[in-house]
């Protein structure tokens, strides 16, 4: 149990002074807050105090904001950096790393929102519900006769990387839709997953001619930018859909337009984009094909998930600030 935690309810039953404190640079669930009051001098994202974080912040926590390596070393008090959510992609994590701040996320937190979200886009890119929906919004009428959505039991699907999210997709679309799975992933040992029926790939090109949905469940970094390009779109079937609720980049987006003008694959689902949030001025063309479902990377924003994973960061920076 940490120092001056009271067992009784999970209070910090410090005094004010001796609480350490957190600067909230943006806001978060009511929930959460109340959270947070009750274990740090916490410091709101509508308190004036909030913009001298960086003169006298010990703790900060993000979601969406970035933190740069500027921001850092005008920090001198800062200890610690909580994230909500996985990605730290916001934060200059060398600029922490030379200060020895660690980034406090909250992988697999989230996993069952996004995991559910990648059902979601599957389901509507396959049965074409965005533009059947846009057409009768606009008032024009669409026969039933002339929709021609797939069904999603018994496909294959592959998963590019089997962390948190992808093993929960696996599981998902196995026990719901009997889809056969196939797994990607370099960076796992070789007994992964025993519970999860699957054939494991050594590489993506190995994979993609035999499934009919792919999702990315991978990091951005210098391997992995651009991945998912024009080649890989030409490997794969004609029905086959594409999601990506990993990150932006991921996907060649000027090859996935061109892939869907071609009819090289039948439709994507994305949860990320180069550009967020994305805007008709960028993914117009895009979304004109009638193939493509765009959200704004909402992924993890469920009512249930936000708390969960802000409650979660907080705990990951009292845990460091109170060992």
């Amino acid at each position: 149990m940490a120092p001056y935690l009271d067992s009784t309810n999970g209070k910090d039953t410090a005094t004010p002074e001796e609480k350490p404190n957190i600067y909230l640079l943006e806001e978060f669930p009511a929930e959460a807050v109340r959270y947070c009051q009750e274990r740090f001098r916490t410091v709101l994202p509508t308190d004036p105090e909030v913009h001298n974080w960086r003169e006298n912040a010990e703790s900060i926590l993000v979601r969406e904001l970035t933190i740069t390596a500027h921001d850092i070393a005008s920090a001198r008090k800062l200890r610690a950096v909580g994230k909500q959510g996985t990605g730290i992609d916001i934060i200059d994590k060398a600029a922490c790393d030379e200060r020895s701040i660690p980034i406090l996320n909250t992988p697999g937190v989230n996993a069952l929102s996004v995991a559910e979200l990648v059902l979601s886009l599957v389901m509507a890119v396959k049965r074409q519900l965005r533009p059947i929906s846009t057409r009768q919004a606009a008032g024009l009428e669409v026969r039933k006769e002339h929709c021609s959505g797939s069904m999603m039991t018994g496909k294959p699907i592959g998963v590019l990387g089997m962390g948190a999210i992808g093993t929960l997709v696996a599981r998902m679309f196995q026990a719901a839709f009997a889809c056969p799975v196939f797994a990607y992933d370099p960076f796992a040992p070789a007994d992964a997953w025993p519970d999860i029926q699957h054939a494991r790939v050594h590489s993506l090109d190995e994979l993609l001619p035999h499934v009919d949905m792919v999702t990315l469940h991978i990091p951005l970094n210098s391997e992995t930018r651009g991945l998912i390009g024009l080649p890989q779109f030409r490997l794969m079937r004609k029905d086959a859909v594409v999601i990506n609720v990993a990150r932006g980049g991921i996907i060649n987006e000027a090859d996935l337009l061109q892939a869907m003008e071609q009819g090289l694959i039948a439709g994507a689902g994305l949860d990320c984009h180069e550009q967020e949030p994305p805007t008709l001025e960028q993914y117009g063309r895009l979304w004109d094909t009638g193939k493509v479902i765009s959200t704004p990377h909402i992924g993890a924003t469920t009512v249930e998930t936000q708390s969960k994973t802000a409650i979660a960061a907080m705990d990951r920076v009292y845990a460091h600030l109170r060992p």
